[in-house]
């Protein structure tokens, strides 16, 4: 039987990544506004869990909230910016971590401007190469609209498996919508450095 040992939750804030495209780093107050403009968009949000943001102040309580928790150790959510611009174009995230069983949850957004570019792909070879070395992680999870076939195929591109179907696990703004389960085992992980 193997011994795993889990690594306790830690600072976040001094995290940075680097892909040969993105520079994934935390996220800062100045990102409000053009963090605003991707989460107000309702082609971004058409598949996410929560409404489409009608006011920058959503900005300014999430950049909030994610501080404090980046600080805790609670999540690890990263801004994406392209090399040669530092602003946000979108983000990924780490969160619901499990020390115990080693294992999290995976979330991202994008702004629709730069979608079928693969910036989300290599943005999470990143993140996961993180999550599973850094981290050592054993197993991370991602939750998705059936519907959302762009984010089923990033995820099953970088070996994620369909493990489940919830049926209308979600009501957003009085819409119902279900959701597809995946999970990513450490061994599996084909991406590494």
């Amino acid at each position: 039987m193997n011994s795993f040992t889990a690594i306790p939750p830690s600072d976040f804030t001094q995290v940075l990544l680097v892909t040969p495209r993105l520079r994934l780093r935390p996220l800062r107050c100045s990102d409000a506004d053009d963090m605003f403009n991707v989460y107000s968009d309702p082609q971004v949000m058409r598949y996410g869990s929560s409404p489409v943001w009608s006011s920058v102040n959503e900005a300014i309580t999430s950049l909030t909230r994610t501080d404090l928790g980046m600080r805790t150790g609670q999540f690890l959510r990263l801004a994406l910016t392209e090399t040669e611009h530092d602003r946000f174009i979108g983000d990924c995230c780490l969160f619901k971590f499990d020390h115990q069983c080693r294992h999290a949850e995976v979330g991202y957004s994008l702004g629709a401007d730069y979608w079928g570019r693969g910036y989300m792909h290599e943005a999470l070879i990143a993140l996961l190469n993180y999550g599973f070395d850094a981290l050592n992680l054993h197993r991370v999870e991602a939750d998705v609209d059936p519907q959302n076939i762009a984010s089923l195929n990033c995820l099953e591109r970088l070996g994620f498996i369909k493990e489940g179907f919830l049926r209308e696990r979600w009501i957003v703004n009085g819409v119902l919508s279900d959701t597809t389960l995946l999970g990513l085992l450490r061994r599996e992980w084909t991406h590494a450095n």
